[in-house]
């Protein structure tokens, strides 16, 4: 069985241990018990890592298409090759299941080997002027980038970050979750044992408003990318204005999930239900509202609180486990105030709402139905493992409840109608729409919101142009 390794952070190539400096202790949490201890970042550790930045992008902003996709490549298959011990350890800190977190080793590798590509697709343009004259269109990377990963996705969301800007040519300093550091440190060494120099990729950890303030205020960073909360994501914007730093901000969301009549309803459910508890429901994208038509609302929510019910929760080692615990103390505090708020404010009650047993961080699957819209949990993203379902009359009615609230991440829709389809993607006010799937990404499309979603994109070629510079050069 994989051993939990050694915690440390990356730094102009040093692992940086302990030394004096605070650490942060690493909790499993299915059981509660420490893995570890984390050494968080000095001030003269954030300098230190800042002037190696800037000699990282000196460096790889000149490297080739070649040598960018060679580390890329190179970096996917070692991803591939440790997939068990990757896994393994993402599932140990955060708690999710072992084939969900092999899912997210592959969903790496697959987004290192687009980018491997679309390196060699960064064209500019040539354009037409008279005889005598040019004018050329050119693409450069951005600059040193300040990159924060949240513990979600600890495999997923470290490989957004570092991917891009490497594919891109520049340098990165990323600071994963404290309460996931494994995982971040192992998506980071793929890529130095398959060639990239260690000043261009560097690990922090620290008390996350030090670091991300001391980061954004240094003229060395030139491009902000954050995975996380709506309330973080407005405070970090603040700071990068200041220096009027490149941003990218995938920030919170409300998951709404239109369900017509005219859908077979036990094949909706078999797809949705696992959808909205994998990772225990802490995913930004997970289906959240579930705002169905009411001819079909009786038997949608008998059958979604009988699968509920039939979910086996438990630590996501174990085989056969379908939801681990959720990954902090913080989250199943959360979920006892959200749901008791609901219930105090008229909502039914039909499953879950309590944690499980007496030790890690385990929180039942739970579904509350006639919520009221005034509710907390109705306007504040639960992220856990709670469906909100209510009844609705018609079209009009479910579409302005799905476009009610400041969010506009992912958004589902369940109809076999062709003209309501093209309805729901011209009106839903969303960055990604799932039609008749829970499928919302892929290596090759842009992952991105809107409103308080946040702006810009990961994934896909509009994830490599967020860490680009355009520059025109007139010629005469």
């Amino acid at each position: 069985m994989t051993q939990y390794p050694a915690l440390h952070m990356m730094i102009d190539g040093e692992r940086v241990t302990g030394g004096g400096r605070n650490t942060f202790p690493v909790v499993n949490p299915a059981t509660g018990m420490k893995l570890g201890d984390l050494p968080l970042a000095t001030q003269a550790d954030l300098d230190r890592a800042l002037d190696t930045a800037a000699r990282g992008f000196a460096r790889w902003r000149h490297s080739t298409s070649q040598e960018r996709a060679a580390v890329l490549e190179g970096a996917a298959r070692l991803m591939e090759e440790r997939r068990e011990d990757l896994a393994r350890i993402a599932t140990m800190e955060q708690g999710k299941t072992l084939p969900e977190a092999r899912i997210e080793v592959m969903m790496n590798v697959g987004l290192f080997r687009f980018y491997a590509g679309e390196v060699f697709r960064l064209y500019g343009r040539a354009l037409v002027r008279p005889s005598g004259l040019r004018a050329t269109v050119i693409h450069e990377p951005v600059g040193p980038v300040a990159a924060f990963a949240p513990w979600n996705f600890p495999l997923g969301n470290p490989g957004r970050k570092l991917g891009a800007p490497i594919a891109a040519g520049c340098s990165v300093i990323l600071k994963a979750a404290e309460e996931t550091p494994a995982s971040a440190l192992g998506v980071l060494q793929c890529l130095y044992d398959a060639g990239l120099p260690q000043e261009v990729a560097q690990a922090v950890f620290g008390e996350p408003a030090e670091v991300s303030s001391y980061l954004l205020r240094s003229p060395v960073i030139r491009k902000l990318s954050f995975t996380g909360s709506t309330q973080v994501g407005k405070l970090l914007i603040k700071l990068a204005a200041e220096d009027l730093k490149r941003t990218t901000m995938e920030l919170g969301g409300h998951g709404p999930v239109l369900v017509f009549d005219d859908v077979d309803v036990d094949q909706v459910l078999d797809a949705v239900v696992p959808h909205k508890f994998r990772n225990a429901g802490q995913v930004c994208v997970a289906p959240t509202r579930f705002i169905v038509e009411e001819g079909i609302y009786d038997r949608f929510l008998e059958g979604f609180v009988r699968r509920a019910q039939a979910i086996r929760v438990g630590n996501g080692l174990e085989d056969g486990v379908q939801m681990g615990p959720m990954a902090n103390a913080r989250r199943p505090e959360a979920m006892e105030r959200l749901i008791g708020d609901a219930v105090r404010a008229g909502a039914t009650l039909h499953t879950g709402g309590a944690r499980i047993g007496n030790q890690g961080f385990f929180f039942a699957p739970t579904v509350l139905s006639d919520t009221p819209l005034s509710a907390e949990i109705m306007n504040e993203e639960p992220f856990g493992p709670v469906a909100l379902i209510n009844r609705y009359a018609g079209e009009e009615a479910m579409i302005a409840e799905a476009n009610r609230l400041p969010y506009g991440l992912a958004a589902y829709c369940w109809t076999s109608n062709a003209k309501r389809q093209k309805t729901i993607q011209n009106r839903l006010e969303t960055g990604m729409l799932a039609l008749n799937t829970t499928t919302i990404g892929g290596a090759d499309a842009p992952f991105g919101g809107v409103k308080w979603s946040g702006h810009g994109h990961e994934d896909g070629p509009e994830g490599l142009a967020a860490c680009l510079v355009t520059k025109t050069v007139h010629e005469g």
